[in-house]
């Protein structure tokens, strides 16, 4: 493949209508990507587009309910070539990652055994601990806890096979962290997890707008995103291998589906909102041409994506150092910025993590601050009792100036 052609923001942020929103006079500095990003007119026109039609609920013998089954097989379609599944049939929707994995716990649940063992990872979201800590203790299962440095925030991949034997049901992993930014080997951590016999689930919901999903590489069991977080709407994904979706035994109501995925999708779905999702891969795989399959589109996009990225992380970090007092957590070496996504916890001397978001904020820089809902992470890094951090989080919509912007707010609030 040829490389890919630098990619230039300026064309694509005119594609958000939030972007253009003003504070005091100047526009605004969205910052706040990894709790969630903006979408795209496409993506706003998609979900009005579906209500303004008129939809019915799916099944039905009927035009509107034609149509909704169309776009809810559409959305699958995307999903499938954004993930790489094998098939359609392997993608689920739910309202967001957090009720799918819930889902998913109480399903896998009842195949363990008192003494057997799952392991979760200090470096994840609680979104994929909770699940997991609230299953095993149900059903009398050991809980193994999965390590990362506190000098880079690496998850210790080197500790994994310590933890596995011959007990292990489950390792719940995540493919980057939404504190601090680092990337993980899933694809080795799911090899050492196959060779004891246990299944694997990523959390994959803070990579997925900055690097390409594979799951066939990677050969995971499950997979989770949503797509609030890669400029769509507020709607989980789960993939999974379709003998485990169609063979574990799922809450459901007694008329659903008894066949995956539809014994998986608990109620009526948010049909506008699936247009949004197509729409959204739509717009990724824009970015990668107009030319070859939609998959191989969001190879190339991704591609350009990540070296953007790159260059806005190492403009930051650069950046960073000139601020006096300005702590950055995780991956700070310039060299390694392959092994990070450009998510960034900070702490600045002598300003709590609330104030030094709530002055960025009044100079319409948004920012988070806190835990982010990443509890194990700031207990790791003993900051949790402290407030957390400050996130600081850019996407492909940001630009080298917006960089340059609050690397200088953060020194002038010193």
């Amino acid at each position: 493949m040829k490389s890919a052609t630098p990619l230039d923001p300026i064309p694509l942020r005119a594609q958000f209508p939030a972007l253009q929103l003003k504070v005091g006079g100047e526009t605004a500095v969205y910052l706040d990507g990894p709790g969630g990003t903006q979408v795209p007119q496409s993506v706003i026109d998609a979900m009005s587009g579906y209500l303004r039609h008129g939809g019915s609920n799916s099944g039905g013998p009927f035009l509107t309910s034609h149509y909704t089954d169309d776009i809810t097989n559409a959305a699958r379609a995307a999903m499938m070539d954004f993930y790489n599944a094998r098939r359609p049939a392997e993608i689920v929707f739910g309202q967001n990652m957090t009720s799918l994995n819930f889902s998913l716990s109480r399903a896998l649940a009842p195949t363990w055994q008192p003494g057997d063992e799952i392991i979760v990872t200090r470096l994840d979201h609680d979104a994929n601990i909770s699940p997991w800590l609230l299953a095993a203790q149900d059903s009398g299962v050991i809980v193994r806890w999965l390590d990362f440095e506190p000098t880079d925030c690496t998850l210790r991949l080197d500790l994994l096979p310590d933890l596995l034997s011959e007990k292990t049901r489950l390792l719940a992993i995540t493919y980057a962290s939404n504190a601090v930014g680092s990337i993980t080997d899933v694809q080795r951590a799911t090899e050492l997890a196959h060779a004891a016999g246990a299944l694997v689930l990523i959390d994959s919901v803070h990579f997925a707008p900055h690097g390409l999903l594979d799951v066939q590489a990677i050969d995971c069991d499950f997979l989770l995103s949503s797509s609030y977080k890669y400029f769509g709407p507020h709607t989980g994904i789960l993939y999974g291998k379709y003998e485990l979706l169609d063979s574990l035994t799922a809450y459901k109501v007694r008329p659903a589906s008894n066949k995956a995925p539809g014994k998986w999708e608990t109620g009526t779905q948010s049909f506008e909102s699936l247009a949004g999702v197509t729409a959204a891969v739509e717009y990724i795989a824009s970015i990668g041409g107009e030319t070859g399959t939609r998959r191989e589109r969001l190879v190339q996009a991704q591609t350009r994506i990540k070296a953007y990225e790159m260059a806005l992380s190492q403009r930051f970090l650069l950046g960073a150092t000139q601020v006096a007092g300005l702590r950055v957590f995780g991956i700070t070496d310039v060299e390694n910025l392959e092994n990070r996504t450009p998510t960034f916890a900070v702490s600045l001397a002598g300003m709590s993590p609330k104030d030094v978001a709530t002055r960025l904020g009044e100079q319409g820089i948004f920012v988070w601050h806190g835990d982010y809902y990443a509890v194990a992470v700031m207990e790791r890094l003993g900051v949790q009792n402290e407030g957390g951090l400050v996130r600081i989080g850019f996407v492909h919509y940001n630009t080298a100036e917006e960089v340059d912007r609050v690397i200088a707010a953060l020194a002038n609030l010193r």
